[in-house]
């Protein structure tokens, strides 16, 4: 049996970093916005929430840091968009993930209904 460490790989790490990112409800809230909207300053996205400019610009480094959101400096206000592509391949992991946890479990649970 192998080591729950010994497991580990980058992209466990994505998709770590990704879940953590959005595991506020803002957050969530925010991605929503940006990827409805297109790209957005920071003060668009205050006026959808009930959150201080202060929170929101937070909330709003979170997700870059995540790579889930991209931010592009502008002269006059900086704009936020969401990385679609990142966000798919976020998807796309998880499903990897479910896929693989799931695929030796089924065989066990088929055996135990035919044992029960």
């Amino acid at each position: 049996m192998k080591n729950l460490l010994e497991c580990k790989s980058d992209e466990d790490q994505l998709i770590s970093s990704a879940l953590a990112a959005l595991a506020h409800p803002a957050r969530v809230a925010i991605l929503r916005y940006l990827s409805c909207n297109g790209a957005r300053c920071c003060k668009d996205v205050v006026a959808q929430l009930d959150l201080a400019q202060s929170t929101v610009s937070q909330h709003l480094k979170v997700l870059v840091e995540s790579g889930l959101v991209r931010f592009a400096p502008e002269r006059q206000s900086s704009r936020y968009s969401v990385d679609h592509a990142a966000l798919r391949g976020l998807a796309g992991s998880i499903a990897g993930l479910v896929d693989s946890c799931c695929a030796d479990a089924e065989p066990r649970a088929n055996t135990q209904e035919r044992q029960g």
